[in-house]
């Protein structure tokens, strides 16, 4: 008996199921002829997959193991069907984006528009992730696209460098700090810091632009922390294309820090080789370089 891919998958249905008699039902075969197959395969690998003595079926601890191996087996198998579906159909059925909320979403939803107004077949799913979140569901979703502050650059990664953004140290006119000059760390350490929380189930980044005192409140999206800064809760980064109007009106102001108020990052555009993209991906690419290129330019005259 030669070991096929089938083997596996009712492996993994009885797993599921746990019980012959349900795995049967959902596959259409007689429950005889699933402990058939799972008997024959036994015999051939010579060690039990299955224990028979509880009502459920419950996989032995070599079966475990055997069972784990063929998962990848499964899963490989599922990635190869995945390219061919892909390259013959021409559109992927699906493309799956995410975003770092630190970045203008303007060029993003201007990018969504032109490819909703081609009629294409893809179906196109977007995420908004904080810090270390965006390339753990980057990974975890199996994702095409990822735009990112930061991320663990990897071999199979391919990145492009999007235009720098620029973040202000800033705070409320009424705050205490926005009324001081020359402000020293530990004079910053006494007030409250607003920062943006990892959206990581568990966050492994330490932010270097944190001030680590031992007030810091953290803060689900750039809109929350923006109302806490108009209303003067503390102090805090924005990327400076949030906050415009407000620092034009003066209900923002820049700290004068003596460490700067300053900071500046090149966002970069990551898809991983292993997940080739396919005519979809390939073509958001292209449109939402243009689209942040377009951006920097308008920037630029206004600036």
């Amino acid at each position: 008996m030669r070991i096929d891919i089938d083997s596996f998958q009712l492996l993994q249905v009885l797993v599921e199921e746990g019980s012959f008699a349900k795995a049967a039902e959902r596959l259409h075969k007689a429950q005889s002829a699933i402990s058939y197959q799972i008997k024959k395969l036994e015999q051939h690998l010579g060690v039990s997959l299955f224990s028979r003595e509880g009502y459920r079926a419950e996989l032995t601890a070599e079966g475990k193991v055997i069972m784990a191996e063929g998962q990848k087996l499964l899963q490989h198998m599922a990635n190869i069907e995945h390219l061919a579906q892909r390259f013959s159909q021409g559109w992927e059925p699906k493309l799956e984006l995410v975003i770092d909320g630190a970045l203008p979403m303007e060029p993003i939803l201007s990018a969504l528009k032109r490819m909703a107004e081609l009629n294409l077949p893809t179906k196109i799913q977007l995420k908004v992730e904080f810090l270390t979140g965006v390339q753990y569901r980057f990974e975890q979703d199996k994702a095409d696209i990822m735009l990112v502050k930061d991320y663990l650059a990897g071999p199979s990664y391919h990145q492009q460098a999007l235009p720098e953004i620029t973040c202000m140290l800033v705070a409320a006119p009424s705050h205490p700090l926005a009324q001081m000059q020359q402000i020293r760390l530990d004079q910053m350490q006494q007030y409250v810091e607003l920062t943006i929380q990892d959206s990581a189930p568990e966050p492994s980044y330490q932010d270097e632009m944190q001030f680590h005192g031992e007030k810091v409140f953290y803060l689900s999206g750039f809109s929350m922390k923006k109302s806490a800064l108009l209303m003067g809760l503390g102090y805090g980064w924005m990327p400076d294309f949030v906050i415009p109007n407000e620092i034009a009106a003066g209900t923002l102001q820049k700290i004068d820090f003596i460490g700067g108020n300053l900071s500046r990052f090149i966002p970069q555009l990551v898809s991983n080789l292993e997940r080739p993209l396919g005519k979809a991906g390939q073509l958001f690419t292209e449109i939402i370089m243009d689209e942040f290129e377009k951006m920097q330019h308008l920037s630029a005259e206004l600036g």
